[in-house]
């Protein structure tokens, strides 16, 4: 056999080998410096559990602008990321302009956006959707979220950080096969269904929801703390009559065991629509005796009424033009206005939180980690009840001398080993598997019911993100959801939310102004430099070799 042959052949027996080699090892190096394209831990174990193909159809393909590329080239990148890490998942980008209609018909609403080019203002219409189907199920991902943000390349870059945890959750959803339970407690005045309809038709997507009332603590206290133990989360919103012993009992000894809750509390009696109605309202304490149970888990809710000069706006009938009411919208200092810990995962790019005659928490000094969510401006004055409230006192003009109390907790998430409130004390009635302190547990307490309480209109529940007279937008509904999320992960997927990706963005004023020298340097400035050296060279070959 000739030398060239044996190496004809070595060379085809290494490329073979290196073949096999690569297909058989796999690997992909992520030289980002924010490792944008690495999957957590925590979305590998959630992808990993796909047994069967997952469909991923993405509605960003078409025509739209520049800047919001960016945002299908990185949802691409990061499905590749999915794909690579799990044959099952296929995923395909589709032009919405053929389908709009039905994809409005399943709530996947079009997004207006403001385009700039060439120094001129456009608008431009856009999906930023993607579907998930995984055997008969299917769900939907916003993949442009209302969030905190000043500038639209803000919100991109928000968009783009929340593109795992978007994700991982639908993923986590649509492949769970047992859903945890919620009880949403009824019985001492809480808000009726179709004021938490909002909310609540929200989480029935993710999680199993019932009605628990606690009516039967009268006959059989031991037997309801036994049902009520049945459920993961337990959700107090707005009580307005006082807890029996019993009653906060069952509570204490549900928390003992394990179960997370969720506290929306009102201690004042005060509301917008006796506000309405009469003009004026006494504000005063609402008799709720939950002080004591708050207080061996680490908080006081106060009584005085926190207003703010960051607040939200109240309309009223300013007058008619021939049969047409007239509105007008005028600052309530009464309903703050309230931003998130821009460092927790529940409140991270969440937009600003409207509370209604809230008042403030006091945090108690007990091996509890207390972590606030929600706070007030400092530009906030504390009023002392009973309190006579007018509404003709929102054409007045604030005296900003008075608003001077600083900062005001309005939400906390607790997070430990809760003490018993009836360690040490007398217990209404005899529990023989009674609890004294609790294995590690978290709540979350929000001095104010109304968060959850979503408007109506022509009888029907309105939106709780949206303001039906103004139409702004407020975080409440996403906050709430984000809360529970919190409560119930053990997977650790709720982290997800803090992810942050730093984005270089193009100063769109700056290159307009400056186009005319970077076109020049880009384009004239090469060809100018290749006919000079063509010049030059041709010039010197006729030199030397005539």
């Amino acid at each position: 056999m000739s030398k060239n042959l044996k190496k004809i052949l070595f060379v085809l027996a290494g490329l073979v080998f290196i073949n096999f080699v690569s297909s058989s090892f796999f690997t992909r190096f992520d030289l980002t410096k924010d490792k944008r394209y690495t999957l957590s831990e925590v979305s590998k174990n959630i992808v990993n559990k796909l047994e069967n193909t997952l469909i991923i159809n993405v509605y960003l393909e078409g025509d739209f602008p520049s800047e919001f590329k960016r945002l299908q080239i990185e949802t691409r990148q990061f499905l590749e990321e999915l794909q690579a890490e799990n044959t099952n998942i296929r995923f395909r980008f589709i032009n919405p302009d053929d389908i709009r209609e039905e994809l409005v018909k399943n709530g996947m609403m079009p997004s207006q956006l403001t385009v700039e080019e060439d120094g001129k203002l456009s608008e431009a219409l856009i999906f930023p959707w993607a579907e998930l189907f995984y055997g008969q199920k299917a769900i939907t991902v916003p993949l442009l979220p209302n969030t905190m943000a000043k500038s639209q390349e803000e919100q991109l870059s928000n968009a783009i950080s929340s593109l795992e945890y978007a994700f991982g959750n639908a993923i986590n959803l649509i492949t769970q096969n047992k859903r945890k339970k919620i009880a949403v407690l009824s019985g001492n005045g809480e808000l009726e269904d179709i004021r938490l309809f909002s909310f609540l038709s929200e989480l029935g997507k993710k999680y199993s929801l019932g009605k628990f009332t606690l009516d039967s603590v009268e006959k059989n206290p031991a037997k309801t703390i036994e049902q009520l133990k049945q459920y993961d989360l337990s959700i107090i919103a707005k009580p307005s009559e006082k807890f029996t012993h019993e009653e906060k009992l069952v509570l204490d000894q549900y928390i003992m065991n394990g179960g997370k809750s969720l506290w929306m509390i009102d201690n004042l009696n005060a509301d917008t629509d006796s506000l309405y109605n009469a003009g004026k309202m006494l504000a005063y304490n609402r008799e709720l005796d939950l002080t004591d149970l708050l207080f061996s888990y680490g908080v006081r809710i106060n009584n005085k009424l926190v207003q703010d000069l960051y607040a939200s706006k109240l309309t009223l009938a300013s007058g008619s033009l021939g049969n047409q009411a007239q509105f007008e919208s005028y600052d309530w200092f009464y309903h703050p206005l309230v931003k998130g810990n821009p460092n927790h995962p529940i409140t991270k790019n969440v937009l600003p939180v409207r509370f209604q005659f809230t008042t403030q928490i006091d945090t108690l000094k007990k091996d509890i980690k207390k972590t606030p969510l929600l706070v007030s401006s400092v530009l906030s004055k504390l009023t002392g009840t009973p309190a006579i409230i007018e509404l003709e006192s929102i054409a007045k003009e604030p005296i900003q001398q008075e608003y001077t109390a600083g900062s005001q907790l309005l939400a906390v998430l607790l997070e430990g080993s809760f003490n018993s409130a009836y360690e040490n004390r007398t217990k209404p009635f005899d529990y023989p598997d009674y609890k004294k302190i609790s294995t590690d547990n978290k709540m979350v307490v929000i001095a104010d019911g109304d968060i959850a309480r979503n408007q109506i209109l022509k009888g029907k529940p309105y939106d709780l993100g949206l303001d039906k007279w103004t139409q702004q937008r407020f975080g409440n509904k996403d906050f709430l959801l984000n809360t529970v999320d919190y409560l119930l992960d053990d997977t650790g997927l709720i982290t997800l939310r803090n992810k942050t990706v730093q984005l270089n963005n193009l100063d769109k004023k700056k290159a307009f102004e400056e186009r005319g020298f970077w076109q020049f340097f880009n384009i004239v400035l090469p060809l100018t430099i290749l006919l000079a050296f063509g010049f030059g060279f041709n010039y010197w070959r006729k030199r030397k070799y005539s």
